[in-house]
């Protein structure tokens, strides 16, 4: 009977021990809260709750240890001592909230030069290649751009001049992209497309750089930062085809290649991007953005996208943060020279 009683006491008595440590720990996290501090002259510290001087020593209570401690008074910072502890009784920041404050705006600074804000409260991906901004339903939204096809290689001749494109066989022949509408439909009529250039030399170099078995390639020559331009695309329903642009081959095999640009003006920003703009807004209709190789002359690979007031949002956008849909012009920071 008398150890049943002790069981059923047991679990009283455990709840009242952990009470007991807690309300003992709790005096030690309070004085903690409100410690002081000691300024000492190497820079250091200590927090105490309260402090008296007796003589050439200064006799305090540790916020961390509670309990009374000393140590020489000529040790102490006295002025840097009484400034904090006035700062702190005013509300004023301590030094370690404005040293994290300071760390968080560089931080934010380094973010922000790698990711240019393209609208508030939306920014461009830190690892993006090419975005285009569009307004839906008066909200900014980033739309990234993929390129028809794949393998991508901009840098050789089978890449520019590919697919069924036969010198021999016609003086003539299209350059086209399959579908008649491209999955991309800007509800702006003029839209701006952003392209991280050193993301694309990036890609080239590491196609066209070195091979272990190879050995070292030769380099490439540097391509302009406003390369990118948009064409046109004339839909073909009997081909289910977009025309981006036409090759002619001379009777001596010289071939050379015909686009309609659409005028545009090109904009460095920080991180390595572009902004590509049409300088007069864009008719209802298909386009893409194109690479001029020089005199490789254009990539084929292209980024389509089309203008369609009318379409339905598109898939996979970025929105942005925290912020009401705005008609705000984006505003960008431009690249330092």
């Amino acid at each position: 009977m008398r150890s049943r009683v002790f069981a059923s006491c047991f679990p009283l008595l455990a709840i009242a021990g952990w009470l007991a440590l807690s309300f003992a720990s709790q005096p030690c996290v309070y004085a903690q809260q409100l410690s002081k501090r000691l300024i000492l002259k190497d820079g250091s510290f200590q927090s105490v709750t309260e402090w008296q001087i007796k003589g050439d020593r200064v006799r305090y209570m540790s916020a961390e240890r509670d309990e009374w401690e000393e140590m020489p008074k000529d040790l102490v910072d006295w002025p840097a001592t009484d400034k904090y502890n006035k700062d702190r009784e005013a509300g004023a920041p301590t030094p370690e909230a404005v040293e994290l404050d300071k760390q968080m705006a560089e931080e934010r600074r380094a973010d922000e030069a790698s990711s240019p804000h393209v609208a508030p409260g939306l920014r461009l991906p830190e690892d993006g290649e090419m975005e285009l901004l569009d307004t839906f339903q008066g909200q900014p939204q980033l739309v990234e751009m993929q390129q028809t096809g794949s393998d991508l290689n901009r840098n050789t001749k089978a890449n520019i001049l590919r697919g069924a494109i036969n010198p021999v066989a016609s003086a003539k022949q299209t350059l086209e992209i399959p579908g008649l509408h491209a999955k991309i439909q800007a509800h702006a009529n003029l839209p701006s497309i952003y392209v991280n250039v050193t993301q694309q030399d990036q890609n080239g170099q590491n196609q066209n750089g070195q091979n272990r078995d190879q050995g070292p390639q030769p380099e490439q020559p540097e391509l302009p930062w406003d390369r990118f331009h948009i064409v046109r695309a004339q839909p073909q329903p009997k081909s289910d085809s977009r025309v981006v642009g036409s090759l002619k081959v001379a009777v001596y095999g010289k071939v050379s290649q015909n686009e309609k640009l659409i005028p545009t003006t090109a904009e460095k920003l920080t991180g390595g991007w572009i902004k590509v703009t049409p300088t007069k807004p864009l008719d209802p209709g298909e386009y893409a953005v194109v690479e001029m190789l020089g005199k490789e002359g254009m990539n084929m690979y292209v980024w389509d996208f089309g203008v369609n007031p009318n379409a339905p949002e598109n898939a996979m956008v970025t929105k942005p943060e925290g912020v009401e849909p705005s008609n705000e012009p984006a505003k960008l920071q431009k690249r330092q020279p």
